[in-house]
């Protein structure tokens, strides 16, 4: 028998905990029908964080493919509020995926057990239809591209299924993230250029070791439940070493937006915010507190920031100040 939702105001009593990662008083609960607000917590709809971080690399292909906002269009502006969607939709159906097959593993870690799925708000049933409402959804978004972008957007499927099974087999589930993470850097180029330029190509390998980095510092969060019940991670394998793995991680998705830069004849302007844009990734490791949670989890967050300035930084860094 299907378990019935209780009241929204039980329901957040319930997950009510200094560890939980749902967002109780985030505006969208209180402009949304209490019946939803499981679906939207499924969708971590109240942590958008994972949304910027999703979005951001393919906002920063398609304007370095553009050249920069001297150069954007009205279809241009549309592709940018497609991916918008897209990213709320896909990283949506991409959390109901990893709560699927992480269920049991998720009641056993302080951080999870009250998520929708392992707290039993949401039926499997209920979840899998949900999935497929999403993946609709983003079939529809997918559609409006190009035809390559529309192929290498189908291709990302693939590591989207795959990614939560990563931590059961490899101490590098981190990796597996970024491959999936920064697709859209690969389909936004895509999108504008028809084709993959070597830039684009060297800033979807810069996103994968920028998703290296900030996804090991929020795998130590839950390293003690981790540990206990036999999931891996980077943060695991590294251990106290770890800000220095994510220093090297940072340091080589630096240096390759420096050359995509370089590569595409980018003005002072790029250099500019590609210097701020590394200064406020250094000062974040700097502060870093290994062993506190509650910081994992604000220097993770602090990396849509740097993404923010690294957007700025392909925005505005083909305007020629002479």
């Amino acid at each position: 028998m299907e378990k019935r939702l209780i009241s929204g105001h039980d329901y957040f009593m319930m997950i009510s905990s200094p560890r939980t990662d749902i967002q109780t008083t985030h505006i969208i609960y209180r402009l949304t029908p209490q019946k939803i607000w499981p679906y939207l917590s499924l969708m971590r709809l109240d942590r958008p964080i994972g949304t910027w971080l999703l979005l951001l690399p393919a906002w920063w292909a398609m304007s370095m493919e553009i050249g920069g906002i001297k150069n954007i269009q009205p279809l241009y502006l549309y592709y940018f509020c497609l991916f918008a969607i897209g990213a709320i939709v896909m990283r949506g159906a991409g959390c109901v995926i990893n709560d699927l097959w992480d269920r049991d593993i998720d009641k056993c870690v302080e951080r999870t057990k009250n998520r929708p799925i392992a707290s039993g708000q949401v039926s499997i049933k209920q979840a899998i239809i949900f999935l497929c409402g999403l993946m609709g959804l983003g079939l529809l978004v997918l559609i409006q591209l190009p035809k390559f972008a529309i192929i290498l957007g189908l291709i990302s499927l693939v590591p989207v299924f795959l990614y939560p099974l990563a931590k059961r087999v490899t101490w590098y589930p981190q990796a597996v993230l970024g491959l999936t993470f920064n697709f859209g850097a690969l389909i936004g180029a895509a999108s504008i250029s028809h084709d993959l330029s070597m830039a684009a190509i060297l800033l979807y390998v810069a996103g994968f070791f920028w998703t290296l980095g900030y996804d090991t510092i929020y795998a130590h969060q839950d390293i003690a439940d981790d540990g206990i019940i036999g999931v891996k991670s980077t943060a695991l394998k590294f251990g106290s070493k770890s800000p220095l793995f994510v220093l090297s991680f940072y340091l080589i998705f630096m240096g390759l937006i420096y050359a995509t830069g370089f590569l595409t004849g980018a003005k002072i302007l790029f250099f500019v915010f590609w210097m701020v844009a590394c200064i406020h990734i250094l000062w974040q490791i700097k502060l870093w507190d290994i062993a506190n949670p509650m910081d994992c989890l604000l220097r993770f967050r602090n990396n849509r920031n740097a993404g923010l300035i690294i957007f700025m930084t392909y925005l505005c860094g083909y305007i020629s100040l002479i």
